[in-house]
């Protein structure tokens, strides 16, 4: 469970309005005190999070936020902001909210605007102890609603182990056995990975995509041999035998296809997560808009992850300078990281993606469907960075 990074657990939001107990029914089902407690409104402000185990769905992100009806100025806005950034990425939403209460106008435009982004939901009763309802009330509700509705308690806990139980038998769109590259190797495959070391490179460890890939490999009863590219030939050397693939950083895609025999594929990391997190055949599709760019062309690159740049990162200094020699045009380029996603993709001729190991399935899925619905051609780092190299062909299948 610790082993797991944040995107790729299942994410369970809990939303609604202030004091409908968001808070406290997070940490009745976390069974520790995550949340701040307070029967002030608004007391919930940025998201909480809190990563657990529910078998036997698997690890999951409990994300605690602010309630949807906030109406302090610029504040209020901000907070419910946040809060409707985390519905993009909700593998489950609950939506909160009490007996006195129940389900009205405010919650029936929620759970429709779940419906059409095709999340799934559920009606949660808290403070069932202040205001009980039958089994008969609560299933007419279910019915009515078209989802399921249960009747809690926060403070009691009554209600709460089936609740649990509801939310770890639970259906993904996506199996969590989805693999990075172990589908595509026989047990007993010898891969290579370069993992190039540079100011970029944090010190001391390997990024998430290259721990993944190669723990990926692992689990398949494979063999992975990491080496720089200053080392690679004679890495490949003492194999005696081709290895069955050399994964690579994108960056070093030209000096790497210039070792690697044509007959060894070659790919890259951000490639295996463009079809891992993403939709490999868009973001492939994407990369043609290359050779369509003119000039004063908006560029949109975005990276998942915030991290301080270095005076070689690969997203505002490296890809800009790729982008230039290639195409030889005079682009507007404009950066996002993290959450950062404009509402509006309209004005860009092409959206340049990092692979997204930090960010959910759920969410890349939903930024690849934002530019489609914008008519904006979206590509993957690793994609891209093949086509600006020289070595797309070649790489690519």
């Amino acid at each position: 469970m610790n082993a797991t990074p944040e995107g790729d657990r299942a994410r369970i939001a809990f939303m609604g309005r202030r004091n409908a107990g968001k808070s406290s029914l997070l940490n009745a089902i976390a069974g520790q005190p995550v949340s701040i407690v307070s029967h002030v409104p608004g007391t919930t402000t940025d998201p909480v999070k809190k990563a657990m185990e529910l078998l036997p769905l698997g690890p999951v992100v409990l994300v605690d936020t602010a309630g949807l009806d906030d109406d302090q100025a610029d504040v209020g806005s901000l907070r419910t902001q946040r809060a409707r950034l985390e519905l993009r990425s909700a593998d489950l939403v609950l939506i909160v909210t009490d007996p006195a209460t129940g389900a009205g106008a405010f919650e029936h435009e929620l759970m429709e605007q779940l419906r059409k982004a095709g999340t799934a939901f559920f009606l949660v009763l808290n403070k069932c102890d202040e205001a009980p309802m039958s089994a008969d009330a609560l299933a007419a509700l279910s019915e009515a609603i078209k989802a399921p509705v249960f009747a809690v308690s926060s403070q009691t806990g009554a209600g709460v182990p089936e609740l649990k139980r509801a939310i770890s038998e639970i259906k993904l769109d996506e199996p969590a056995s989805q693999r990075i590259i172990g589908d595509m190797l026989v047990r007993g495959d010898i891969v290579v990975l370069v993992v190039p070391v540079d100011s970029a490179a944090p010190k001391g460890r390997l990024i998430l995509p290259q721990q993944q890939t190669i723990r990926d490999i692992l689990d398949s009863g494979c063999i992975a041999v990491v080496a720089q590219v200053s080392e690679l030939a004679r890495t490949l050397a003492s194999l005696g035998a081709p290895p069955r693939m050399v994964v690579t950083d994108s960056q070093a895609f030209a000096e790497v296809r210039a070792i690697v025999p044509m007959n060894v594929e070659l790919t890259s990391f951000s490639i295996l997560f463009a079809r891992y997190k993403g939709d490999y055949d868009v973001l492939k599709a994407g990369v043609d808009a290359l050779d369509k760019l003119r000039d004063g062309d908006r560029v949109l690159i975005v990276e998942g992850c915030t991290h301080r740049r270095q005076c070689d990162d690969i997203g505002t200094v490296k890809i800009p300078k790729w982008l230039k020699a290639y195409t030889r045009k005079d682009l507007a380029l404009e950066f996002a990281s993290g959450a950062g996603w404009p509402e509006d993709l309209s004005p860009y001729a092409l959206i340049i993606h990092c692979g997204g190991c930090m960010l959910p399935r759920r969410e890349i899925k939903r930024r690849i469907l934002d530019a489609q619905r914008a008519g904006v051609p979206i590509a993957n780092y690793g994609l891209l960075i093949a086509k600006l190299r020289g070595v797309f062909d070649s790489v690519v299948s």
